[in-house]
């Protein structure tokens, strides 16, 4: 009975590394997400270098230049929570990742336990929805004063909750 309990838990234990194929796909689509925001911020420095060489100022140029920037940024954000996921499921389930540990790199991606990788994830994801939020802002025309005061409200909204999110936090990466 003890032999077929010791092959039943090294089994279950072995199981474990299913995670891998979640990590390893979070660091494609990570490296997938690196790519196609580099693709968009190269896109905007050729947009400009025509605008400045043809000395042809499109309607609305600037609107347009800040919002494939600050697109490239969502996409570069959600790129680092790829990233943080697949190296946090990685140390959690797998192991330690030494060579990170030896590098005397930042710390930003040491996770210890699943709710230090649920709260790393969280301010990302929250920087990630005000990013888009002012985005979208961007293309926004006000028709009124209460539009208006709708959007000072979640600005105000926004800024209260980075500013709880940064004073919960127990340290600062």
């Amino acid at each position: 009975m003890k032999f077929i309990e010791q092959l039943f838990e090294g089994i279950l234990w072995n199981t474990r590394f299913f995670v891998l194929l979640a990590v390893i796909f979070s660091m494609l689509g990570g490296i997938a997400l690196f790519i196609v925001a580099s693709d968009d911020v190269l896109g905007v420095a050729k947009m400009v270098y025509s605008v400045y060489v043809n000395h042809a100022h499109p309607e609305k140029f600037h609107e347009e230049l800040v919002g494939n920037l600050i697109g490239a940024v969502d996409l570069y954000l959600m790129a680092i929570v790829m990233f943080i996921f697949g190296f946090g499921l990685y140390e959690l389930f797998i192991s330690k990742i030494d060579i990170a540990a030896k590098s005397g790199a930042s710390r930003i991606l040491e996770i210890k336990s699943l709710d230090e990788l649920k709260d790393k994830l969280a301010k990302v994801i929250i920087m990630v929805l005000i990013v888009s939020f002012f985005k979208r802002v961007l293309h926004t025309h006000y028709s009124g004063a209460l539009e208006l005061l709708y959007f000072s409200f979640a600005i105000f909204l926004l800024a209260l909750s980075l500013y709880f999110m940064h004073k919960g936090g127990h340290n600062h990466e």
